[in-house]
């Protein structure tokens, strides 16, 4: 087994670092998003190792600052605003579910302490987006898109807060089987098509659970979400999102941690999935959905993400030289393990 080409940590650690100043033109319609934009840059310097000696205390300062610039609050409580565009003036300061996932996990990269936090504000928030069917709103009282992503960023929000208390998990839980598709995959609503980033969504929905009556997935569903999951990926070691489709990146990590919540990530092989994610990297800094494309900070976040899981699991001389070396991962999250770590220490109420 050849040694994977090198990864480029210093040129992708700069450009994680200018994308957070200014994004090219070419990204203007990603603006909107500002604040997961913000997650997939500082999530890239914490997965390459880099987020607190190769940034100064006042960059990380002045991030953790423009973040809490985004905190709402209001009759629905409080959460996180995709960025400044939507402002107090303009009349629409509401917080987005999503965006305050990605809020609270930035924040804990970058260490903050979150005394800002108003614990019961952010539960009443994510209560006020749950709709009749089980399914979760962008924003409060159905505003917005109601699917298997906003789901997923309300569990996430609630296991951090260790409070499950403010939804009703078992009518979730019923929104999650009802986008399960006989392929074994899951659609982002019910009867729509199964892809691969919905797939992780539900599956890692379904692991952050509390425990239920019974189990969140049978031994038949389970092996029929493995069988789809192996099935996706391409000859090239990358992954498909959808039946048919060409490989992209980003779905190495979404089949890729899906197929380690599900502990069935000795199934595929690890290293042409991570020779497909060495060859998207971009000469100019990131990496993109697939060899000889454009970088961006989405592809570039969740391709590392993936190497993270799947890279230290291959022999030293695969790897070459430790570059493709990383600190654990937590697929369920979608972090590093220590900075889940700091999220679980931090964001729930202090108990004394």
């Amino acid at each position: 087994m050849n040694p994977l080409p090198p990864l480029a940590r210093s040129v992708h650690t700069a450009y994680a670092k200018n994308a957070l100043v200014r994004l090219p033109g070419s990204l203007g319609n990603v603006d909107a998003s500002r604040m997961a934009i913000v997650f997939y840059c500082i999530g890239t310097l914490d997965l390459l190792g880099v987020l607190q000696d190769q940034t100064t205390e006042m960059e990380r300062l002045s991030w953790r600052n423009w973040i809490w610039e985004q905190y709402a609050a209001g009759r629905y409580g409080t959460g996180f605003k995709p960025g400044p565009f939507m402002s107090t003036n303009s009349g629409h300061d509401t917080p987005h579910i999503i965006m305050t996932y990605t809020a609270l996990l930035s924040l804990s990269m970058l260490r903050d302490d979150f005394s800002r936090l108003n614990r019961q504000g952010l539960l009443r928030f994510v209560a006020s987006c749950q709709n009749s069917n089980g399914s979760f709103s962008n924003t409060p009282n159905g505003g917005g898109d109601s699917d298997l992503r906003n789901l997923y960023s309300a569990f996430s929000i609630c296991s951090l807060l260790g409070d499950w208390s403010s939804i009703d998990v078992e009518s979730a839980i019923a929104f999650v089987a009802s986008c399960r598709t006989y392929e074994g995959g899951y659609g982002q609503l019910p009867s729509c098509e199964a892809q691969g980033g919905t797939t992780y969504l539900a599956i890692a929905a379904l692991h952050l659970a509390p425990p239920g009556p019974r189990p969140r997935l049978s031994t038949a569903e389970r092996a029929r979400s493995e069988h789809w999951l192996v099935h996706s990926q391409d000859a090239s070691g990358g992954f498909r999102g959808r039946t048919g489709k060409a490989p992209d990146a980003c779905y190495c990590f979404w089949g890729g941690a899906a197929l380690q919540i599900l502990s069935a990530h000795d199934k595929i092989n690890a290293y042409a999935f991570t020779e497909f994610i060495a060859a998207c990297q971009f000469p100019y800094g990131g990496l993109a959905k697939a060899p000889g494309q454009p970088s961006d900070p989405h592809h570039t976040y969740l391709s590392l993400a993936a190497a993270a899981m799947y890279a230290p699991r291959l022999d030293m001389s695969a790897r070459g030289y430790g570059q493709w070396d990383f600190a654990p991962f937590n697929p369920l999250l979608n972090a590093r393990e220590d900075t889940i770590r700091w999220a679980r220490s931090h964001i729930p109420a202090r108990r004394f």
